[in-house]
C-alpha cells in the first residue's frame, strides 16, 4: 500500500485526497506518540477514530476490528506492563484472598484480575451497600467454579464483624483498598478521615495478625508525601504504622503508593464528562496545577507485582511517568467532543480547594527512593519509629475518636508526621 507521507503531513493529506475519515491504526503507540498523532488529526478537522491498544488487545477485552473513537485514556495511558504473571499466578491460585474496599475503582478491578488467577476464595468487604450490590452483580453473570465467592457488607472499623469475618474465613492474603479519598470533602472532617483510614487499618491488621494472613497489602496514595491535607496525613499514617508493626509479626505488611488513576469514582474525568454534557464550562482549580495519572489495571496489575516483590516492611512507589497538567486534560476532552476549547465550551479556573497541591511528589527526599526488579516498581526506605511509642500514640487516637477530641487528633498525628501542614482551622463534625 502507497504511503502518502507522515503524521506531520496530515493536514496537506487531507486536503489534496479530501478526506472524510483518518484511522489510527497503530495499536503499539505509547501514550506521547498518540498525543502527538491526535494532535495532528485535530488541526485537520477530520473526525478520526483508533484501534484498541496492545494492552486492550491481551486482555481480551476487544476485538481487533474495534475501530472506535480516541478517549482520554489513549493520550494518558501507558506502554504495556510487562509482569511475571507466572509468579503472581503460581502464588495467587488456590488461595483465599480478601479485598476491602472491593466495590470501589481499585477494589473493583482488583477482584476482577484475582478471579481470572483463580483463587480458592474471593472475599470481598465493603461498607457501601450500592457498591457491593454492584459487585456482586456483574460476578454472577460469569461462572467462577474454581473460587468460592463472599460478599460482606461491613466498616473495617467494625472490630467485632472484621474478626469474625477473618476468623470464619480466614483469608491468606488481605489487600487493604477501603479509604475515604475525597481531599476537599475530609478537610473539615478529621474524625471520620482517621476513624476510617487509620483506625480501619489497624483494625484490619491487628484481625489479619490474629488469623495468621501471609501478606497484607496496603493501598498507598501519593498525597501521603508531604501532606498538606487530612487525606494525606492518614494515609501517611497508616502507612508508619504498617511498616513498624512487620518487624513485630510474621504477617508481612508492604504498601503501594501512587497518583490518580483515570476515571476512578471522585476523579477529574468524570466530573469532566458531566460539565460537557451541561454544554460547560470545564473547572479547572488552577492553570498550572498537574497530577501523575494512571488507568486502573495498570495500577492494579502493579500492586499484584508488588506484593509478589514484597518481603514485608517496604514501601513500593509505582512509576507514574510524566505529570499531567489539569487544563491540557480539559482542553483535550473537549477537542475529543468535537469541540473548541474557549470557542464551544469554556474551561474556568477557580481556585486551588482546601489542602490541595500544585505538584503532588510521589516520595520525600528522606526515603531515599531506589530501583527494584521491576522497571516500573521502586522502592522508598521507610522511617522506623519507637514501637512503645507508636502503639501508645495509637492507644490515644482510639481515645480522641470516641470523644470527638478534635484538637487532639491534630496534636497526636502531626506528632506522628511532623511534615503535615494543613492551611485550615479544623472544626469537629456533627
Amino acid at each position: 500500500i502507497r504511503v502518502l507521507g507522515t503524521a506531520k503531513q496530515l493536514e496537506d493529506i487531507v486536503i489534496s485526497y479530501r478526506i472524510d475519515l483518518i484511522f489510527i491504526a497503530i495499536p503499539s503507540a505509547g501514550s506521547a506518540a498518540m498525543r502527538r498523532i491526535v494532535e495532528y488529526c485535530e488541526r485537520t478537522k477530520v473526525p478520526f477514530r483508533t484501534l484498541p491498544s496492545l494492552s486492550a488487545l491481551v486482555s481480551g477485552r476487544v476485538e481487533m476490528n474495534a475501530l472506535r473513537e480516541v478517549n482520554i485514556e489513549d493520550l494518558l495511558g501507558r506502554d504495556q506492563v510487562q509482569l511475571e504473571w507466572d509468579r503472581i499466578t503460581n502464588y495467587i491460585k488456590g488461595k483465599r484472598i480478601l479485598v476491602s474496599g472491593g466495590g470501589g475503582s481499585i477494589g473493583s478491578e482488583l477482584c476482577r484480575q484475582i478471579l481470572a488467577l483463580q483463587p480458592q476464595m474471593l472475599i470481598i468487604i465493603d461498607n457501601s451497600e450500592f457498591n457491593l450490590y454492584q459487585i456482586e452483580q456483574e460476578f454472577s453473570l460469569v461462572e467462577y467454579a474454581d473460587t468460592e465467592m463472599h460478599f460482606v457488607l461491613v466498616s473495617v472499623t467494625d472490630k467485632i464483624a472484621i474478626e469474625h469475618c477473618l476468623h470464619k474465613l480466614k483469608p491468606e492474603v488481605v489487600f487493604h483498598a477501603a479509604a475515604y479519598k475525597h481531599v476537599p470533602l475530609l478537610e473539615t472532617q478529621i474524625r471520620s478521615a482517621i476513624q476510617n483510614n487509620v483506625l480501619g487499618t489497624h483494625t484490619l491488621a491487628e484481625a489479619s495478625i490474629k488469623t495468621g494472613v501471609e501478606k497484607f497489602i496496603l493501598i498507598s496514595s501519593d498525597k501521603a508525601v508531604n501532606p498538606t491535607n487530612v487525606m494525606g496525613m492518614t494515609k501517611r499514617v497508616a502507612e508508619i504504622y504498617c511498616q513498624n508493626l512487620n518487624e513485630r509479626v510474621h504477617t508481612q505488611f508492604i504498601t503501594v503508593r501512587f497518583g490518580n488513576v483515570l476515571n476512578s469514582a471522585g476523579s477529574v474525568i468524570p466530573l469532566f464528562q458531566k460539565q460537557l454534557k451541561m454544554g460547560g464550562p470545564l473547572t479547572v482549580t488552577h492553570p498550572e496545577i498537574q497530577r501523575y495519572f494512571m488507568t486502573i489495571p495498570e495500577a492494579c496489575q502493579l500492586i499484584l507485582q508488588a506484593m509478589m516483590n514484597g518481603q514485608g516492611g517496604e514501601i513500593f512507589v509505582l512509576d507514574m511517568g510524566e505529570p499531567i497538567k489539569i487544563a491540557y486534560l480539559a482542553e483535550q476532552m473537549i477537542r475529543l467532543a468535537g469541540k473548541e476549547p474557549g470557542k464551544d465550551i469554556d474551561i474556568q479556573y477557580t481556585g486551588l480547594r482546601p489542602g490541595e497541591k500544585l505538584y503532588e511528589e510521589l516520595f520525600h527526599p528522606s526515603e531515599e527512593l531506589r530501583q527494584t526488579a521491576h522497571e516500573k516498581l521502586f522502592k522508598a526506605k521507610f522511617r522506623k519509629i519507637e514501637w512503645s511509642e507508636l502503639d501508645a500514640t495509637m492507644s490515644l487516637i482510639h481515645l480522641a475518636c470516641k470523644q470527638n477530641n478534635i484538637e487532639e487528633l491534630q496534636v497526636l498525628t502531626k506528632s506522628l508526621v511532623p511534615e503535615f501542614q494543613s492551611s485550615l482551622h479544623l472544626i469537629a463534625m456533627d
